[in-house]
């Protein structure tokens, strides 16, 4: 035997280093699963009418409340959230759990305050209810850019990092190639399905993604000895190699409380709860890849239904992503607690830290053979269900909000093939960004996504409060308040990109309002201020007449416009209503466009089909059956009983998530 080697030097092994044995089992798994995926993509393609614009983006309006709450959870519980709260987990302990249950108070106010106002109005996207309830044009067109930035910074980028992240530490390829075939799979899916696949396979990868998740955190318990066996293995996870004179090694004495203190704390307590709340409403309530599937539901009660089942299953993730991660930091201190720049390179890339490595360190490490591939593959599918999500949202926004203002007279056709373009070019700008998160990464992803939207998002959430419960406000008080937050929100994160975070050891040379200021007390000043700027403007100006806002606050969702004003109303139901252009087209086809009138050739007949594209005529409706279907998609009616369900089980959940709050507080 040779001479032993002290301890200290001996270096953590890097994930490059350790070629996992990615066995046979794990590879079958993977392949049976995309295929399997894919068959009900196309399966839900064929059923779905995807040829209209209200079929495409909106699922044809004919969604249940168990698909709906299922894809609530999983548009945003993608690969990006399994690393981030991990990672964040491993670093700080429980308190970043308390980001999940905090969603529970949002989704309720989703179902219950603000569906049924954005049902009434009859709108498909969330600027254009903007657009409908103060009138002009350019708060529409600062929210529909604003939502395209805050998705490419904070949602595209951040999922394609850690989904590459995962493949690079579990199957040693390159990140580049790993992302490349991972896009390009979502794309084909996303292209060719629009919404219903979108929410079908999310409904299936959920399903997986949880089931997998469960699976791991119980082989993980059970290696640390549950509960207990955390609280003290994880107290005493402490890397071999240290910064001499630091603490930062050292974990967190308060990691196993949701509730911190509010100068000192990570996460301080009234952040969590109220700085937290802001970007909660936001994302939850305003935010089109959210309220899109909740719109899509067969009637009220349905919308609300699924908002319940997305608040039970938001619970779940603190015990199986949260405490997944600070177990990994429990079993690998050297890799996933490292402290030392130079190593925390070797092991993952970041002198920051390694934190973000804690989730896949644990697939790669306790899953068994075939479930290893299970899980990865459910990673993967985690990534494309976001990523379709995100990219089906974009295309929708950019679509009715962007492209409608350029091309007036656009027809339906035009409109699909323009927003599966699109797709491709955000495609095209992720795979760009991704050497800028690389080097970006500040120790934790999750920090990095919520510090990002907590300076851009308030605003918005302020504007949609006021807008639904306050009459008084108007178009330039909504305008210049959103200019307002948005100029000093860029102010905080231009701070934020010109300081880094230190690595440990260094010395904090950040400014006070960026060191001493934690982002989620930000959001809440923010709020605030774009909440007064937006009323003192309106308050200068003249109010918006009462007549116009018929069904467009929650004090009018009741009382019908006098006469629906249909040149506002876009396009709900576009095929049921052709604009000048599209029955111009259909009239041109049968005079001018021989070509058209005959059969198109076979080529192009495959290319319709892909895109879901009709070769006939659209159909044409009276006005009496325009009326009706204009009552039924706008109606907000429910039955008593169902009423009285959905009532008792949110009052239920409220229950739930207070005893949990106050338990783990």
């Amino acid at each position: 035997m040779s001479q032993p080697t002290p301890a200290a030097t001996e270096l953590p092994t890097l994930p490059g280093d350790t070629t996992v044995a990615f066995g046979v089992a794990d590879i079958i798994v993977v392949v049976c699963y995309f295929v399997f995926v894919l068959a009900v993509g196309i399966w839900s393609s064929i059923r779905a009418s995807r040829g209209t614009v209200g079929g495409y983006f909106l699922a044809g309006r004919s969604m249940t409340w168990w698909p709906i709450g299922a894809s609530l959870m999983s548009s945003n519980v993608g690969s990006g959230l399994f690393i981030g709260l991990a990672g964040t987990g491993a670093a700080g302990g429980l308190a970043v759990g308390g980001f999940e249950w905090n969603a529970t108070w949002a989704l309720l106010a989703l179902g219950w305050i603000f569906v049924p106002v954005y049902i009434a109005a009859g709108v498909v996207t969330m600027p254009e209810y903007l657009q409908k309830r103060f009138g002009g044009q350019r708060i529409q067109i600062y929210m529909s850019v604003l939502s395209l930035i805050l998705y490419i910074f904070t949602k595209i980028s951040t999922d394609i990092f850690s989904g590459a992240l995962f493949i690079q530490i579990s199957l040693g390829w390159n990140l580049y190639l790993s992302t490349v075939v991972l896009l390009a799979v979502t794309a084909v899916y996303t292209i060719a399905g629009g919404l219903t696949a979108v929410i079908y396979t999310d409904a299936l990868q959920t399903l997986i993604m949880v089931l997998g998740a469960l699976v791991l955190m119980f082989i993980g318990f059970e290696k640390v000895g549950w509960y207990e066996g955390l609280q003290e293995k994880y107290s005493t996870a402490i890397p071999k190699i240290i910064v001499p004179n630091t603490t930062c090694h050292l974990p967190r004495a308060d990691a196993f409380h949701l509730f911190r203190d509010p100068v000192t704390g990570d996460i301080p307590w009234p952040g969590l709860i109220f700085g937290l709340s802001v970007l909660a409403l936001w994302c939850w309530c305003t935010d089109q890849v959210i309220v899109q599937r909740s719109l899509s539901a067969k009637n009220l009660s349905h919308a609300k239904g699924g908002s319940v089942l997305g608040g039970y299953l938001k619970i779940f993730p603190m015990f199986f992503i949260v405490m997944p991660g600070m177990i990994s930091r429990a079993l690998y201190p050297d890799e996933v607690g490292c402290v030392d720049p130079d190593i925390c390179k070797r092991v993952c890339g970041a002198a920051v830290g390694c934190s973000n490595i804690a989730y896949p360190k644990l697939v790669i490490e306790l899953m068994p053979d075939g479930l290893r591939g299970l899980m990865i593959a459910v990673m993967m599918a985690a990534l494309m269900s976001s990523l379709t999500s995100i990219f089906n949202s974009s295309s929708t926004l950019f679509v009715i909000d962007i492209w409608q203002r350029v091309r007036r007279k656009a027809s339906e056709q035009e409109l699909m093939i323009v927003g599966r373009i699109f797709i491709l070019i955000l495609v095209v700008i992720s795979i760009l960004w991704i050497p800028i998160i690389q080097s970006a990464n500040s120790g934790k992803l999750f920090d990095y996504i919520q510090s990002i939207t907590s300076y851009l998002a308030p605003p918005i959430t302020a504007l949609f409060i006021l807008a639904i419960f306050c009459k008084r406000i108007n178009e330039p008080g909504a305008f210049w308040g959103l200019m307002v937050g948005l100029a000093v929100g860029l102010v905080r994160m231009i701070i934020e990109f010109i300081y880094s975070t230190p690595s440990c050891g260094e010395e904090d040379r950040r400014p006070a309002v960026l060191k001493d200021l934690h982002y989620l007390y930000f959001a809440l000043i923010l709020c605030v201020l774009s909440a007064i700027a937006i009323v003192l403007v309106s308050l200068c100006t003249p109010p918006i007449p009462e007549e116009k806002l018929a069904c467009l606050t929650w004090w009018t969702r009741h009382r019908k416009a006098s006469a629906i004003d249909l040149k506002n109303c876009k396009r709900e139901e576009a095929q049921i209503n052709p604009p000048r252009g599209e029955s111009n087209l259909v009239e041109s086809a049968d005079s001018g466009d021989k070509e058209e009138t005959a059969k198109p050739p076979c080529w192009k007949m495959l290319f319709l089909w892909f895109c879901g594209l009709s070769t006939g005529p659209a159909p044409t409706l009276s006005q009496e059956e325009r009326a009706a279907l204009e009552r039924r998609l706008t109606s907000i009616e429910e039955k008593p009983l169902w009423k009285t369900v959905c009532n008792v089980n949110a009052i239920l959940l409220l229950t739930i998530n207070v005893f949990l709050w106050a338990y783990f507080g």
